[in-house]
């Protein structure tokens, strides 16, 4: 009889609590995964993070306090008894911060809206079928998978104008233009988050 395999313990990192707790359902009905703690600023993940045994942390980018890549390298300055994987979550990609993510360690990179089915395979495959020297030794020539594969220069324009829609926002009204320029200009440079009223407007 072949033994079974001890479940994969997860770590949920992000500000937006309705979607944690999706994110936090849908894994915990998944039968190899369990979620062992959700936080929701980046300094909580330093200070819960050494005590939960995590095999992955998925953490989101932007959050108070500290934000993933402050988070990123935190981690990389405290001695862990057990390093988790960790699989970046982002609703912008940009070059240079997802290199800096994967440069500091991050395995994966996935886009949001995030398709589920897609983010429970990464997690299987970092943690059953991922080498991870392997992985650290391609960090240094390759960009972190970065899912959906689509040209995300190419494909931002088209994906901020579909949420802006989404949300109810009719390109007629005034205001619309403003609001799409500045999510393209925050998609383009996120230092653009830390001086909204200086440059941003």
């Amino acid at each position: 009889m072949q033994e079974e395999k001890s479940r994969i313990r997860v770590v949920i990192a992000d500000d937006n609590r309705d979607f944690c707790i999706m994110l936090q359902d849908y894994l915990n009905g998944h039968p190899r995964m369990e979620v062992v703690g959700v936080c929701h600023n980046g300094l909580e993940i330093l200070n819960t993070l050494p005590a939960l045994g995590a095999d992955v942390l998925i953490l989101d980018l932007i959050m108070p306090y500290l934000d993933g890549i402050g988070v990123l390298e935190k981690l990389n300055e405290m001695s862990l008894t057990k390093r988790p994987h960790i699989i970046i979550l982002t609703a912008f990609a940009q070059e240079s911060v997802t290199q800096h993510a994967v440069e500091l360690g991050a395995e994966y990179l996935l886009l949001k809206p995030l398709n589920l089915q897609i983010l429970s395979d990464r997690i299987l495959h970092i943690v059953e079928g991922g080498d991870r020297e392997a992985a650290k030794s391609s960090r240094n020539t390759t960009v972190v998978p970065i899912l959906p594969s689509v040209s995300v220069e190419k494909d931002i324009e088209v994906e901020v104008t579909r949420i802006i829609h989404e949300v109810g926002i009719p390109a007629h009204v005034k205001g619309y233009q403003y609001l799409r320029e500045a999510i393209m200009l925050v998609a383009d440079d996120m230092n653009y988050l830390g001086a909204v009223t200086k440059e941003l407007y």
